[in-house]
């Protein structure tokens, strides 16, 4: 993990708990979107923070607490033109304790109809950040990235 260095503080940092139903996903995402450092970014680099994190939030929701009850920890810090973003849950670890490879499902000659539901969210995550990085510490999984 490559946090903001000493000698580039964050200006602006913003923490919120999201809960993991749909709703609650959606929710937070608006609320972060509308508050800085967020919402001070170029809106183009603000649409890419809020595809990467509902595609973090939602992967957290459907398979870290398997559609369950439970909180995520989302802190946002802008760092110069950057966001670094750190998302924590209490959630089941990551399989075999590392992120997924985010390679994408076989398409060739798939009609658009009967492409698949799912697959590409870590393809999406691993395309649009840098710094990607999981660890898991005791019983608590904390994903960071800058966008």
């Amino acid at each position: 993990m490559i946090p903001p260095a000493k000698h580039d503080p964050p200006r602006m940092t913003f923490q919120c708990r999201v809960g993991t139903n749909v709703f609650a996903v959606r929710e937070a995402l608006l609320a972060m979107t509308r508050t800085a450092p967020l919402a001070d970014l170029h809106p183009d680099r603000r649409d890419l923070a809020e595809i990467v994190l509902a595609e973090v939030l939602n992967n957290v929701a459907e398979h870290a607490y398997a559609g369950g009850p439970g909180d995520i920890t989302v802190t946002l810090s802008q760092v110069r033109d950057r966001l670094w973003c750190v998302v924590t849950d209490r959630g089941r670890v990551m399989p075999q304790g590392q992120l997924p490879p985010g390679t994408l499902p076989a398409t060739a000659g798939v009609q658009l109809a009967d492409l698949p539901e799912g697959g590409f969210g870590w393809h999406v995550i691993r395309s649009l950040t840098a710094d990607l990085n999981y660890t898991r510490d005791q019983d608590q999984n904390r994903l960071s990235f800058l966008i």
